[in-house]
């Protein structure tokens, strides 16, 4: 006997007729979901209401009759566990006021709850997985745009008497603004240079130079005499800028890359689940992930690469036939190629690159944070706190002694254990390999019949496989855009554990 799927409400308890107010909450809540599905790839804000709204709704939820069903998830006493770990973490932290801070950030994890105990019915079920995919989407159509239209004047060539030159603008360079004004072609930056300010102060203009955003003054008057904006400016070639790395409506691009990971990853394991071929529904599917991944490259972000790479493979091996397996192969070659090329045109390195500036970076802040976690006993236990390293970074001697880049410590793994111990972060481990373990029995288990929840199922393994590779060398739990996402798809797969799990047979009276 199969368990009932219904196309109740979400949220709907068995036995008894809800209320107006009920009813009223549990379709709220599913808007609330329905709006996380479709603003997480894009705002974080409109998220993050989303889920708060939702939480709400679900608590208010309770207090009429007849109360929702709460099930239990195989996450539960893992996720717990850290989340109290955390929140001792932050108690003992060394800068408790901002550790404490932190914790609205760790509450996160609810996320899980609000989408797995009140996603009831397959139906919604399989619009919240495909609504994620489509609304991705919509911000992967948009970096396509910004990359077709440029950016900004890049310089191709300079004059020697060129006044941009004069003010350290190099070849490559890509002049992005103005004295804050944004600018598209040279007639816009000599009308800028041309214009006299009150207190005859230098122009300022903004610069993109592979990664980094110099400031560079040019005097006002200085322009070369010519008939042209080019010739005036010394500017023998131009075009519009495409170097940048692609952070569709995010600020910043690892964050675009790790949700792209994400999402690219269910789209490609709903293309695989799927078993009607030459469809419509293929021929989209297919598009979504090819604009994905052309998405991905142009943020030009290696370790998102090559968790989406470890992503795939493992979705195909274990969703696909070998005749699937070799077109993944075969497809993922020339992708390889193309991330590469762009790779050494945008970021001007290789793959692995010991002496590239953030693997030396990386290699320093390691040795150095491996060293405080191992200081004191406290840390080993209790971490120093969330952020801490904020303010203490200098006599801590990370960063050399802030002397390097001041940041966060790029590795998952890591930064848990520095900042809340190495408890918690076997606890993280542990909602990881239970996670895991659910999702590699859903995806093997024959009775996923309908090709959405196969397709999410597979989806979630490879996203996870992704996201834990990537996080070796990216604190990719930190970013909030990112986990937001994961725990999400979390809910959705415990979600679709709890309606796919058999029955347990009858006792004998």
């Amino acid at each position: 006997m199969t368990p009932s799927r219904t196309d109740a409400l979400p949220g709907a308890a068995t036995g008894g007729a809800r209320g107006a107010p009920a009813a009223w909450l549990e379709r709220a809540l599913l808007g609330c979901l329905f709006l996380f599905a479709v603003a997480a790839p894009h705002s974080i804000a409109a998220a993050q209401t989303a889920w708060l709204l939702g939480t709400l709704f679900w608590v208010a939820r309770f207090l009429f009759r007849p109360r929702p069903a709460a099930d239990r998830t195989p996450v539960d006493y893992a996720l717990l566990a850290f989340f109290i770990l955390t929140f001792v973490s932050a108690l003992l932290s060394y800068e408790p006021d901002i550790s404490i801070g932190k914790l609205r950030a760790a509450s996160l994890f609810t996320i899980v709850y609000v989408v797995a105990e009140n996603v009831r019915t397959p139906r919604v079920l399989r619009a919240l997985a495909l609504a994620l995919v489509a609304s991705c989407v919509v911000n992967v159509a948009y970096t396509f745009g910004v990359f077709a239209a440029g950016r900004g004047v890049r310089v191709g060539s300079l004059a020697a008497d060129s006044p941009l030159s004069a003010a350290g603008v190099r070849e490559g360079d890509t002049v992005l603004s103005v004295d804050g004004a944004r600018v598209s072609e040279p007639g816009q930056i000599v009308r800028a240079l041309e214009a006299q300010n009150a207190d005859g102060a230098a122009a300022r203009l903004r610069l993109y130079r592979v990664e980094s955003f110099p400031v560079v003054e040019v005097a006002r008057g200085s322009l070369s005499a010519g008939a042209t904006a080019e010739a005036r400016l010394g500017l023998r070639e131009w075009t519009r800028g495409r170097d940048e790395r692609a952070s569709g409506f995010y600020g910043h691009y690892t964050t675009y890359a790790e949700v792209l990971q994400l999402v690219a990853s269910l789209a490609l394991g709903l293309l695989v689940a799927l078993r009607r071929r030459a469809s419509v529904r293929d021929a989209l599917l297919a598009a979504a992930v090819a604009g994905m991944c052309g998405a991905l490259i142009l943020t030009v972000t290696r370790a998102s690469w090559l968790g989406f790479l470890l992503s795939a493979f493992t979705i195909a091996a274990v969703g696909a036939s070998r005749r699937t397996l070799v077109v993944v192969v075969a497809i993922a070659l020339p992708l390889a190629f193309a991330a590469l090329v762009t790779l050494q045109q945008k970021r001007r390195v290789g793959f692995i690159d010991p002496k590239e500036g953030s693997t030396a970076w990386r290699l320093m802040v390691y040795r150095e944070s491996l060293d405080l976690l191992v200081r004191e006993p406290r840390h080993v236990l209790v971490g120093v706190g969330m952020d801490s390293l904020k303010r203490h970074y200098r006599e801590w001697g990370l960063f050399d002694r802030g002397r390097q880049n001041v940041s966060h410590l790029h590795s998952t793994p890591l930064q848990i254990a520095v900042e809340r111990g190495l408890p918690a972060l076997f606890a993280w481990l542990a909602v990881l390999f239970v996670y895991a373990r659910m999702l590699w029995r859903l995806a093997r288990r024959g009775g996923l019949e309908n090709w959405v929840e196969r397709g999410l199922a597979l989806g979630a393994l490879g996203g996870l496989v992704g996201f834990v590779a990537s996080g070796m060398v990216h604190y990719n739990f930190g970013d909030s855009e990112v986990v937001m996402i994961f725990y999400f798809l979390m809910g959705l797969t415990l979600a679709a554990e709890r309606i796919n799990r058999p029955a347990a047979p009858a006792r004998a009276g």
